[in-house]
This record gives structure tokens, C-alpha cells and sequence, in this order.
């Protein structure tokens, strides 16, 4: 029992389960739209800031055995999370490539 609450691990897991899916369903609606999707991904980072430096740290033991015990948990099941950001040349990479310009004797104009 945490702050007076009972933690049920199954019904925990399927709200977890649940909230991907809405997360997977309103990228799926956004696709395509690049706008769109980069507010889904901002709101994410959002809740994770929230979560982070609000709930998890307010329940972060407070005693070496329990501080132990997370640090143990955090390393065999992956690592600490991260919302990792995409880097400017991946970014670059993906853009289509531009239609090569092509200059004829005194005229600038755009072949194809």
C-alpha cells in the first residue's frame, strides 16, 4: 500500500494499455499532418515533465534500502524513461529532395 492507496500491478498494466492505444489512435488521426503530430508530441513531453517533477519525486523513498530497491528496478527494466528528441540532421534526412534547377543559357528556369 502506497499513500493509503491499494496498487493492483493487472489493472495498472490495462490502464497503461489503454492509454497507449489513445496515444497510437490520435497519432494515427494526425498522419500526415506534421503540425498536428508535433502538438501530440509536445503534449507528451509535457505529461512527462508533469509526472517527473511532480507524483515521482514526491515518492521517491527516503531511505537508502528503498532508494537501493528503485535504482535496482530502474536498471533491470530499461533504464531511466526518456522522451528522446529528434536531431536536426535526421530531421534534414528525411525531407524529399529538391527538384534539381537547372540553368540554360541566360534563362532560370526549372527543369523537371
Amino acid at each position: 500500500m502506497k499513500n493509503g492507496r491499494i496498487f493492483e500491478p493487472e489493472k495498472f498494466s490495462q490502464k497503461l494499455q489503454d492509454i497507449a492505444k489513445e496515444v497510437r489512435n490520435a497519432a494515427a488521426c494526425c498522419q500526415g499532418d506534421a503540425i498536428a503530430l508535433l502538438a501530440l508530441l509536445r503534449q507528451l513531453e509535457q505529461l512527462h515533465r508533469e509526472i517527473r517533477d511532480g507524483v515521482f519525486q514526491d515518492s521517491l523513498p527516503n531511505n537508502r534500502q528503498a532508494l537501493y530497491s528503485l535504482l535496482k528496478d530502474i536498471e533491470s527494466e530499461g533504464g531511466w524513461p526518456y522522451i528522446e528528441r529528434m536531431r536536426l540532421q535526421e530531421f534534414l534526412a528525411n525531407l524529399p529532395q529538391e527538384v534539381e534547377q537547372k540553368k540554360e543559357w541566360g534563362n532560370d528556369k526549372l527543369v523537371e
